[in-house]
């Protein structure tokens, strides 16, 4: 399938200790921009979360979110110092005494006192942790990619057309372009006939004339090659994958043609099918910067 390299896609994975979720979403980009915003403690998975992502992704800016939320008590553990408690306790007594005035410190006082209670993050379980994530980051994964394959089945479909609109318009040039030739022969004929008033026209200064002009004029190269970039670019648009950069450089050799075309055109009516030619391989060009 053809993919756009605009997507969305979210997911949340939770267990009973954690809940992580991921969201993806993506812009146009010449190559494949990774971009993940992450707590600190999944640090560590950063190399395995680029390749897992790899492999559904070839194309595009892509911004990733990750947050967890932590539910069990296991992640935060608490240590109570019972040795420099007592050596507080012990200093109190001492000033109680020697100033003699009451000691009046109580528990909830002598917890406050630094280093009495402290607060120590425990290790986690690096292993659930990844399962977890790994979880989270293929369920977005498979809604960004959805999301991305349905808008690139839109532009397929939309390019088609319009491929088939240039076509005719290739098929109108070519109908066209041996009209002009006997329409430019009666013309010399006319104007030789008016120059010699009636006298022996030489047919073959004529005919020189004649081929001298078609060869100027001559676009069969250019509308066989651009009947062949359409018919190119179609079988991309139906075989699908990672095509963008392909169905890129093939437009510019169509625009290429189209100018040739246009710069030959000695005809009203050609030039107007070129410029209309090369208007549609403009849009072309625009929405295949959207497809991976």
């Amino acid at each position: 399938m053809v993919k756009s390299m605009t997507g969305f896609g979210r997911y949340e994975a939770s267990n009973e200790d954690y809940k992580i979720s991921v969201e993806m979403k993506s812009v146009n980009h010449r190559y494949l921009d990774l971009g993940i915003k992450m707590p600190k403690k999944f640090g560590a998975f950063e190399a395995d979360i680029r390749s897992l992502l790899k492999s559904g992704i070839q194309r595009g800016k892509v911004d990733i979110y990750v947050s967890c939320e932590t539910f069990s008590d296991k992640a935060v553990r608490l240590n109570y110092n019972e040795a420099l408690a007592r050596e507080y306790m012990d200093i109190f007594s001492k000033m109680s005494g020697q100033f003699s005035i009451e000691n009046d410190v109580k528990v909830s006082s002598l917890s406050r006192f630094p280093e009495v209670i402290t607060a120590e993050q425990s290790e986690e379980d690096e292993e659930e942790l990844w399962l977890l994530l790994k979880e989270a980051l293929l369920g977005a994964l498979e809604k960004f990619v959805e999301q991305r394959t349905k808008e690139g089945g839109h532009l397929k479909e939309d390019l088609c057309e319009k491929l088939d609109t240039m076509a005719g318009w290739v098929g109108e040039i070519e109908k066209r372009s041996p009209q002009i030739i006997q329409e430019y022969r009666k013309k010399v004929e006319d104007k030789v006939k008016e120059l010699l008033e009636g006298s022996g026209i030489d047919e073959n200064r004529i005919a020189a004339e004649v081929t001298l002009f078609a060869d100027k004029i001559c676009v069969d190269e250019e509308t066989v090659r651009l009947m062949s970039h359409i018919k190119t670019m179609k079988d991309s648009l139906m075989k699908g994958g990672a095509v963008g950069r392909k169905l890129d450089f093939i437009a510019q050799e169509m625009n290429r043609e189209a100018n040739t075309i246009l710069s030959k055109a000695n005809d009203m009516e050609i030039s107007g099918t070129a410029i209309d030619l090369k208007t549609e391989i403009e849009k072309v060009r625009e929405q295949i910067q959207n497809i991976e």
